[in-house]
């Protein structure tokens, strides 16, 4: 099964503050069609505008007709374009969804109908909140007892490294955590704009958020032909671009990453690292795919633990904020938000700052909360759950690991399409090699190319993907970006569809 909402194209142009050397967004992918839009591309309201549709029951697509009389040959819309694994078909893990119905329904704790192991859990997780309910406020932070969680959770995470429960925020998502670090670092009264290091492409709420802020996206481009390397020597190209247009602070990076799929090796967090503390900027290191790395000789490895190891002076200056969340990964509990941040060797009376700018959010939903703690402490070996726990996570395992190195392979595999291998987290971004015709033709309707061919094969084949002018990309190339965290005989479906219309694509404009 796969996510049944379509989303909205948008052409706009967002300008930065930092002038021509620096990105402009171009396009934009909403999770609504307004009216215009959809009568713009054609699009069967039957099912996009209800953002609903049925679920796939049969590989055989039948026909449906949408509000203008137009049979459309197939039955549903698949939206592979953003990573949501539960809207996607992943199964919620049942210890994660056990305790927290326990939690918001407190008389399941008397019962027999759930597992004790599992009611022991809820009586603790209630126990920590103020009057015994996911209903009250907590601590700007979060509750204390999920922080130290938490907390473990990091040590345990990056072999005994020290992390303090003090320094850890927690949020409505991490996309949230991201959004109140950038108020802590952009600084709108000067006479230059705050800029921050950008990957290209990166993940595109981010771009918006610094536009939103009036900060400036310096880009740096990752390597395609290298797998998305990111390369110091591009780091400082960019950095050095951006002088005299604006102040560059910080540094974003995505590890895994969104929507490349490649994994940072040791070796280069440590250049890039070096690099920070060299030219004094602050590192934001988004790291919520942190459980899904399962590309050959690729392993996850925190900024914080290799910041720890590399010792002083770097490993007490260098200023870094670690994001993560209980939306990806195995948990997948995307609708629940939670996420949070740890920040690492800010000054005392930054940190002050930091704790009244996180207030301003008054605290994160209860619900959240008690997400991130079982993320973090979930069953251990000889726990009565972990059977089950096990068993559910490792199909999951097992559905990325077959996605991740099928889904590259099939793409490369048809004719004006290219894919780098995926190492880790949820997407592939394959390049596409489009006809001059067809590009052509995508200027004369007002479109980015890639835009254009995600619209056709959204109308034609039910198919929704992420274009990849939302993400960035160097001028000159076409991208599309597709979730690979969904199930199996979906994604088959997916790709069946995409190559059938991109055959037909490339013969009627070649």
């Amino acid at each position: 099964m796969a996510n049944r909402h379509s989303h909205r194209h948008q052409n706009r142009v967002a300008a930065s503050q930092c002038g021509p050397t620096m990105y402009r967004l171009e396009c934009g992918w909403h999770r609504r069609w307004s009216p215009t839009a959809r009568a713009q591309c054609h699009l069967p309201t039957t099912t996009v505008g209800n953002h609903r549709c049925n679920v796939i029951s049969t590989p055989k697509a039948q026909c449906t007709v949408d509000n203008y009389g137009v049979r459309k040959p197939y039955m549903d819309v698949i939206d592979v374009s953003w990573g949501d694994p539960h809207g996607g078909g992943v199964k919620p893990l049942t210890f994660v969804r056990q305790v927290l119905a326990a939690c918001i329904y407190p008389e399941l704790v008397e019962s027999d109908k759930l597992p004790v192991e599992v009611k022991q859990r809820a009586q603790s997780l209630l126990s920590a909140c103020d009057g015994g309910s996911v209903g009250s406020y907590t601590p700007t932070g979060g509750i204390s007892y999920i922080q130290c969680s938490v907390s473990n959770f990091i040590s345990r995470r990056d072999g005994g490294v020290p992390s303090s429960p003090e320094n850890i925020f927690m949020t409505s998502g991490s996309q949230r955590s991201l959004m109140l670090v950038l108020k802590l670092l952009v600084h709108n009264q000067a006479s230059l704009p705050t800029g921050v290091l950008t990957a290209v492409p990166t993940y595109s709420s981010f771009k918006m958020m610094l536009q939103r802020l009036g900060a400036a996206v310096v880009p740096y481009y990752l390597d395609e032909e290298q797998g998305w390397a990111m390369e110091v020597e591009e780091l400082r190209r960019a950095l050095q671009a951006s002088k005299g247009v604006c102040n560059t602070v910080a540094l974003y990076v995505i590890n895994p990453g969104n929507p490349t799929g490649h994994v940072q090796s040791r070796k280069c967090i440590e250049k890039v690292i070096r690099f920070a503390a060299e030219e004094r900027l602050f590192i934001m290191a988004d790291e919520v795919y942190q459980e899904s790395v399962f590309g050959k000789g690729s392993e996850f490895v925190s900024y914080k633990k290799v910041l720890s190891e590399m010792g002083p002076p770097l490993s007490h200056t260098v200023e870094l904020a670690s994001f993560h969340s209980a939306s990806k990964g195995f948990m997948g509990e995307c609708g629940l938000r939670g996420g949070y941040v740890e920040l690492v060797n800010l000054d005392p009376a930054v940190m002050k700052y930091a704790y009244t700018i996180f207030s301003t959010d008054i605290c994160a939903p209860v619900t959240g909360q008690l997400a991130l703690e079982l993320m973090a402490n979930p069953p251990r070996p000889g726990d009565p759950s972990y059977p089950v726990y096990a068993q559910e996570t490792q199909s999951i395992r097992a559905m990325l690991v077959h996605n991740m190195n099928w889904v590259p392979e099939f793409l490369n595999n048809i004719p004006g399409i290219s894919c780098q291998p995926m190492m880790g987290g949820a997407f592939v971004f394959p390049r596409l090699y489009l006809p001059q015709a067809a590009i052509e033709k995508a200027k004369v309707v007002g479109m980015q190319p890639d835009l254009w061919y995600c619209t056709r094969l959204l109308e034609e084949a039910g198919v929704c993907v992420g274009p990849g002018c939302e993400y960035g990309q160097k001028e000159g190339t076409h991208h599309i970006r597709l979730c690979v965290m969904t199930p199996v005989e979906t994604m088959e479906e997916v790709l069946k569809r995409l190559k059938n219309f991109h055959l037909h694509f490339l013969k009627e404009f070649s």
